[in-house]
């Protein structure tokens, strides 16, 4: 790999680290100020619409300029968001500012990939990307659980409180959301750093009108594409039922492990881990023109989701879930790669990946949804275990039975 390709993944790690730290600061920053348990999911919802409602715009924006340029000012927008919750705008807000600036920087992290290196390279690069990216979470997570911390909190800001001197900086949360910050500015000194590349794929015409017509030109471009189409239905359906099977693994270690929060949290960054290892292996391994072959893999991730009905002992559930991750990053990073190549040579990478990111937040929005009726309906979760992984199964089926001959031209 380019010397280049390893300044693009420390800017995203800095980047995608900062973004799951500061969900647990702001949550803390809500229970702070009394809100009501029901206003932490909504919180991020806030930071999931600006995906959707900025889709068609994004995607020129990223065409536009320098991808590294575009990383920037995105991570300058989330910064802004960071400093708004110091100043004290309600989290929603706030946070809703820093997932302008993370629907902005989406199509640019991906685009740069296709613009700078060699689609042979692609799978190798996303299982990378996709590695990094989940590492992130991880980390993310323990690194906001452990700012807020009040001992650990407290202890850096009487350590740094110089007499004289009024930062503002007084509680845990806000202790957290400034190391966040700084975690931000390291991301953006990283993109300055990122490799130029020429542009493709400008807009001719700048008005929303126009914007708006050539984001819904590139979406139906895009879905009629055959190997658009089955890379396309793979990532959206994996986002969906990603986002909402962190909700079902809370549920089902409730039931299943007697966990309580705390616990059943940390199962979450096992299927994580999983991910992970599935995006190493499958960077190694499988091969761009190959993509669509290992839609059967999709299937097993289906079925080996509902042998957790069948889970009450801890070790089989760490295996399990280890399992379950590990398929799923298998399957999606070769969709993502082809995703990205497919879209790169019909439209620009930015675009194409406005649209990825414009349908995998409406499957996350129409699948919690689905998610919480059943709930709401009193359905056991082992039910829902059920309905989802035949659900997998059979999307992935008929994907596979329709699209297992379609080859990819690199």
């Amino acid at each position: 790999m380019k010397r280049g390709f390893y300044i693009i993944l420390a800017a995203q790690f800095f980047s995608a680290l900062a973004d799951n730290a500061l969900l647990f600061a702001a949550i803390a920053l809500l229970m702070q100020l009394d809100a009501p348990s029901w206003q932490q999911p909504v919180l991020n919802q806030f930071f999931v619409f600006s995906y959707i409602a900025l889709a068609p715009f994004v995607g020129p924006f990223a065409d536009s300029l320098p991808k590294g340029k575009v990383m920037f000012v995105s991570n300058a927008v989330k910064s802004a968001g960071c400093l708004a919750m110091l100043i004290g705008m309600h989290p929603f807000y706030a946070y809703g500012i820093v997932g302008i600036g993370a629907a902005m920087y989406s199509p640019a992290k991906y685009g740069i990939l296709t613009e700078y290196l060699p689609p042979q390279k692609l799978v190798l690069a996303n299982g990378w990307m996709e590695g990094l990216t989940v590492a992130a979470i991880i980390l993310g997570a323990i690194l906001g659980s452990l700012l807020v911390n009040p001992l650990l909190a407290n202890y850096y800001l009487e350590l740094f409180d110089i007499p004289g001197i009024e930062s503002g900086i007084d509680t845990p949360p806000e202790f957290a959301i400034s190391v966040i910050l700084g975690l931000y500015v390291i991301a953006a000194v990283f993109n300055l750093y990122i490799p130029k590349v020429a542009l493709d794929h400008k807009l001719p015409k700048k008005n929303v009108f126009y914007i708006l017509h050539d984001f819904w030109h590139c979406f139906k471009l895009l879905w009629r594409d055959p190997l658009g189409q089955v890379s396309l239905a793979v990532t959206t359906l994996f986002w969906g039922v990603g986002a909402t099977l962190r909700l079902i693994i809370l549920a089902w270690a409730a039931v299943a492990l007697q966990f309580g929060l705390e616990k059943a949290t940390q199962l979450t960054a096992v299927a994580a881990l999983g991910i992970a290892i599935g995006s190493v292996i499958a960077a190694k391994f499988v091969k761009l023109e190959k993509s669509v072959r290992i839609l059967p893999v999709g299937i097993a991730m289906g079925l080996s989701l509902m042998l957790m009905v069948f889970i009450s002992d801890l070790r089989l559930a760490i295996a399990l879930l280890l399992i379950i991750g590990a398929f799923s990053g298998f399957f999606i990073v070769p969709m993502n790669a082809l995703l990205q190549h497919r879209g790169h040579l019909l439209m620009g990478a930015g675009h194409s990946i406005a649209v990825q990111n414009f349908n995998e937040n409406l499957s996350i929005l129409a699948m919690l949804g689905v998610y919480a009726v059943l709930v709401k309906l009193g359905i056991s979760v082992f039910t829902v275990i059920i309905i989802f992984g035949l659900f997998i199964c059979v999307v992935m089926a008929y994907l596979y039975r329709r699209h297992a001959q379609d080859k990819v031209d690199t």
